[in-house]
């Protein structure tokens, strides 16, 4: 039976429209047409040419034959065709598919097959895997280059061939200047397509819709304080949850992206000093980077930088570091499947009169939900009961709401499995405190069961942190004919520093449990995704041929 609020109040256009991330660009290039929307090296992009730029670019690849339902994949760093592909492409009805630019061949095939993509634009700085790929690939996609003109003198690669049929620029010139574009028929439609697995197994192609990208948009603009006037430094790969959906967030409040190809420590101070930057993102690695750089690499900074990090929990000692170089860090925690990070480590100003160490064990929390998640808790997946809230209760971290993916692209069981009961399980083992903040413990294959006892590898990890000479480390488990299970870290010195397992063994001694302690000390390079994750698998796989 109807009410008297459900008669005569339908929706229409007057009153209803898709929430889409691409209205943030039209607004900003009306309010904001003059304003430095792009920086790249020598070039500088306004809002109106941006917005210009992105339209040209939607009806190139109409004219080509892109539309609805359809897949452009792009190979690019982050420069400004990765910012007008995440524009132009959703304009089209298209969904967005960017690759990992680490990504080897064979996985580059299997993802273009799997995505059915229709068009391939491609850096030339990626053209060899590429072309290898395509080689390998059961689809046969339109080929564009990119051949950016900033590419630098100081390059560490050299530019590949050009694959393609045409080049990026020659691509957009095809567009017509009044194209008009709209929004998408229904807000759940795709808005982009990222892989999070390889070529076996279960296919994992994490497919978001516009709805879930404009409130991340809108969530990004509180939870990582991107207000009006932003600079903002890509120091996060575009590729990576489509850059944590930041392509879309700063024409909310006409700030400026600056484009940065590669990561390192000169022109990240460089950029800071130079363009005013407020706001970067990262790993841990990258803030390691920072408080680790030469002297000749640093440069002075009179504004407040704020640095968002999520992937691992931070060490305390770096955590510590990065406030006095005078970084801003605020904690955050997610995954693909939720748009990356959706959880929020929000401060309270009480915890400022903590003393350093504690405020570090605060800050090290992954905290609360963003306020355009619905619901985050940690629960027993057996039974889907919230475990007591005590911070010792160990269960499965678990997300639902408007900023969860629609699923899992072409696996239907996956999909299932990832939101059964109602909820989407994260795979992340952790803790809920008194005050509601959660706290990880381990991936659920990252824990180690010793002599019956649960080990958490990052409780380890942060113990090591502690130590002077380590830069990086990982623990894992290896076979043990006596325990089952024993903790094993692999660990990368700071310059200076020489192997010394001893005293890493009794500095662990001193601040964990003996059976916590690990067994041996392996001090080489530690393999890590080129978004500065630490590739655990691999030390597991290795540790377990190696017993």
């Amino acid at each position: 039976m109807t009410n008297m609020y459900e008669t005569g109040l339908d929706k229409c256009a007057a009153n209803y429209q898709p929430m889409s991330p691409l209205s943030f660009l039209k607004r900003a290039a009306d309010v904001w047409p003059e304003r430095t929307a792009i920086i790249h090296g020598s070039l500088r992009r306004s809002y109106g040419e941006f917005y210009d730029r992105s339209r040209k670019l939607a009806s190139a690849l109409q004219k080509r034959g892109i539309g609805k339902g359809d897949t452009v994949t792009v190979m690019l760093s982050n420069t400004p065709p990765m910012l007008e592909c995440h524009q132009g492409i959703p304009m089209l009805k298209a969904a967005l598919h960017s690759l990992n630019t680490r990504l080897d061949a064979a996985i580059i095939a299997f993802q273009l097959d799997h995505a059915e993509s229709k068009l391939v634009i491609v850096d030339r700085e990626f053209s060899a895997v590429m072309k290898e790929a395509l080689a390998i690939a059961k689809v046969d996609p339109l080929v564009v280059d990119y051949d950016d003109p900033d590419y630098g003198d100081d390059a560490p690669y050299p530019k590949g061939e050009m694959i393609g049929s045409l080049e990026y620029e020659a691509l957009v010139a095809e567009g017509s200047d009044d194209f008009a574009w709209s929004l998408p028929d229904d807000e759940w439609d795709a808005i982009a397509l990222n892989y999070t697995s390889g070529t076996t197994g279960n296919p994992k192609g994490v497919v978001y819709h516009h709805r879930g990208a404009a409130l991340m948009a809108y969530n990004n603009t509180v939870h990582a304080a991107v207000g009006g006037g932003a600079v903002y430094l890509w120091t996060l790969p575009m590729f990576h949850c489509n850059g944590w959906c930041f392509p879309w967030t700063l024409a909310l409040t006409g700030s400026t992206h600056v484009c940065l190809r590669w990561v390192r420590a000169k022109p990240i101070f460089d950029a800071i000093a130079d363009h005013g930057v407020t706001h970067l993102c990262g790993a841990p690695i990258v803030m390691s980077m920072l408080i680790g750089a030469a002297d000749e690499e640093r440069r002075d900074f009179p504004q407040n930088v704020i640095f968002n990090t999520a992937a691992a929990p931070p060490p305390g000692s770096v955590l510590a570091a990065m406030a006095d170089a005078g970084f801003e860090v605020v904690h955050l925690y997610g995954l693909t499947e939720v748009y990356g990070p959706s959880v929020v480590n929000e401060w309270k100003s009480e915890w400022n009169t903590l003393d350093r160490e504690e405020r570090a064990a605060k800050k090290a929390r992954q905290g609360v939900r963003y306020a355009g998640l619905e619901d985050l808790g940690v629960l027993d997946p057996d039974t889907m009961e919230p475990v007591e809230a005590d911070g010792q209760a160990i269960g499965e971290v678990m997300f639902r709401g408007n900023i969860v993916m629609k699923g899992y692209l072409k696996n239907e069981e996956a999909t299932q499995s990832a939101f059964e009961g109602g909820w989407f399980h994260s795979g992340d083992l952790g803790v809920m405190h008194e005050d509601g903040y959660i706290e990880l413990k381990d991936r659920s294959k990252d824990i180690i069961i010793s002599g019956g006892e649960n080990i958490s590898s990052i409780e380890v990890e942060d113990a090591l942190y502690k130590h002077e000479s380590v830069a990086s480390c990982a623990v894992v488990a290896r076979p043990d004919d006596k325990w089952g299970e024993a903790p094993i870290a692999y660990i990368e010195l700071k310059s200076g520093h020489q192997p010394d397992a001893e005293a890493l063994k009794q500095h662990c001694y001193e601040r964990l449990a003996r059976f916590k302690v690990p067994k041996d000390f392996i001090f080489e390079e530690i393999p890590k995704t080129s978004t500065g994750k630490i590739q655990k698998f691999k030390l597991r796989d290795r540790s377990k041929d190696e017993a």
